[in-house]
């Protein structure tokens, strides 16, 4: 992609005020087609995530069209963000399509798990972390849909006592077959379980339970053992711990 093509990101600042209707909080996440932010409603003080569409990805607004058809025939999935409405706004003298939606706690991957000691998920916590992001994928596939874009700056983490509560802030529509739309977002979910026990680095020293799911982040292998959601996750409901002196 040349650089003509690239959109400009808008790296909105907290504070700053949008169409005189939202008070920018804080950037929530980011993807291909655009940003999040948590956004506060002037008139109310309501705080509400804003999904913005970069123009250059949105043409006569048919992605976040096609976006907010998406989220309502989804409505049921609990690892999406529940969508309230769309919005045309005003950034920098440009329109720009928002879907607002509500607000969820948490922090993006990336965030949470730099503030975790060692900056990493200890093996059994990230087995967690994997089991309950195969049961929100699992839901969306469910639909013969898939989410597309999964990765560490999209997922929002949030601890609930000995579980983690996880919402995606953003999707992708890919032109290629569904299948493997649904495929990719398998081997995305075991790429973010290797990203949350400290990626590469700290390989070597996982259990085998652990390289047994991530198989050398090899897709063909991951898929060999996990062809769905399903099958992710009722392997991490069943597996044997190997027995440890």
């Amino acid at each position: 992609m040349s650089r003509a093509e690239t959109p400009r990101q808008f790296r909105l600042r907290a504070g700053v005020t949008i169409a005189n209707k939202y008070r920018v909080l804080h950037q929530l996440g980011r993807g291909w087609e655009g940003e999040v932010y948590r956004v506060a409603e002037l008139a109310t003080g309501i705080e509400r995530a804003a999904k913005l569409f970069y123009p250059l990805r949105d043409p006569r607004g048919r992605v976040s069209a096609w976006y907010a058809r998406k989220l309502d025939r989804l409505r049921r999935c609990p690892i999406l963000i529940p969508y309230l409405t769309s919005e045309t706004l005003t950034i920098r003298g440009e329109p720009v399509r928002a879907l607002i939606s509500e607000l969820v706690e948490g922090e993006v991957l990336s965030r949470f798990i730099r503030h975790q000691p060692g900056h990493r998920l200890s093996a059994f916590e990230g087995l967690v972390f994997l089991h309950r992001l195969a049961m929100g994928l699992e839901s969306i596939h469910a639909f013969s849909d898939y989410h597309g874009d999964l990765h560490e700056e999209n997922l929002v983490v949030r601890r609930v006592g000995v579980d983690f509560d996880l919402r995606l802030v953003d999707a992708y529509r890919w032109s290629g077959p569904r299948r493997e739309s649904i495929r990719e977002d398998i081997v995305d979910a075991v790429r973010l379980f290797h990203f949350a026990l400290g990626g590469q680095a700290r390989y070597a020293r996982q259990p085998p339970e652990v390289k047994a799911i991530c198989r050398g982040l090899r897709k063909t292998l991951i898929l060999r053992r996990f062809p769905t959601a399903t099958a992710l996750r009722r392997h991490l409901e069943s597996f044997e711990w190997q027995s440890r002196r």
